[in-house]
């Protein structure tokens, strides 16, 4: 069980609207933090001294150097629930530098047994969009495009993507049309989703279960109003790590490391 004085510093793997308030429960306790996000793209904070930020990618191997040349005492996951790789790298990260893993989960917006389908992945969500012979809008980011797209083409069905402004030309490269493509940062309200199902004439909505965060309640009932098909991209499965609140989290973290905070 590592121990630590008052200013130990927790490696927090940030980017989502879930960071802040983390980061904030976590000094509250009297913790440093480090927070990593995987872009450069601005992220409000908390403003005080024992927070820090760095930018960039990092692999199992950039994190296991930075827990050691910063002597972290633990690393707190608050990325995206689809972030698996790195979920997968901080895990093995952790193990290795024999530190705490924890990651906050953000609770779900759909659940079995509801009136939309869960797909396993994304191969079987496109074949399953294309299947339905209406038009697609795909509100998955800009990973993962290539199924949907070779579905899409397949059966002359016209295919839609939106994602934020600096994923448009990742968007073409896929083989989306640059008209088709639905520049925003979301979330979206249920009036901006209807519209846009409304304009583009979409029949099918695929979405992942980002939660309330991602906006998801406003996809299901924008679609729902207009008649519009829903497919969902499963989340992936949670682990004894997983703490579905900041309060849960940071009491777990509290008895794992020990402190003066």
């Amino acid at each position: 069980m590592p121990k630590c004085s008052r200013q130990c510093a927790i490696l927090v793997l940030g980017g989502t609207s879930e960071t802040a308030p983390a980061v904030a429960a976590l000094l509250a306790v009297g913790y440093r933090v480090l927070v990593s996000t995987a872009t450069g793209i601005a992220l409000s904070l908390p403003d005080d001294p024992r927070v820090e930020r760095r930018s960039g990618p990092l692999d199992a191997r950039g994190m296991i150097d930075l827990i050691r040349e910063r002597r972290l005492a633990a690393v707190v996951d608050v990325t995206h629930p689809y972030a698996v790789e790195v979920k997968k790298a901080a895990r093995r990260a952790a193990d290795e530098c024999g530190v705490p893993y924890l990651r906050l989960e953000r609770a779900t917006a759909v659940r079995a047994g509801e009136s939309v389908p869960l797909v396993s992945d994304h191969e079987g969500a496109a074949r399953l969009a294309a299947s339905l012979g209406r038009p697609i809008l795909l509100t998955t980011g800009s990973r993962n495009l290539t199924p949907y797209v070779r579905e899409a083409a397949e059966r002359g069905i016209a295919i839609f993507a939106r994602v934020l402004p600096e994923s448009r030309q990742v968007c073409v490269d896929a083989g989306i049309p640059p008209e088709n493509i639905i520049a925003g940062r979301g979330p979206f309200s249920v009036e901006e989703n209807r519209d846009q199902i409304r304009r583009y004439g979409i029949g099918v909505l695929v979405t992942k279960d980002g939660g309330e965060a991602g906006g998801v309640p406003a996809k299901l009932e924008a679609a729902r109003q207009e008649s519009c098909r829903v497919v969902v991209v499963k989340r992936p499965a949670s682990d004894e790590n997983a703490y579905g609140s900041i309060r849960a989290l940071v009491a777990a973290l509290r008895a794992l490391v020990k402190g003066d905070g």
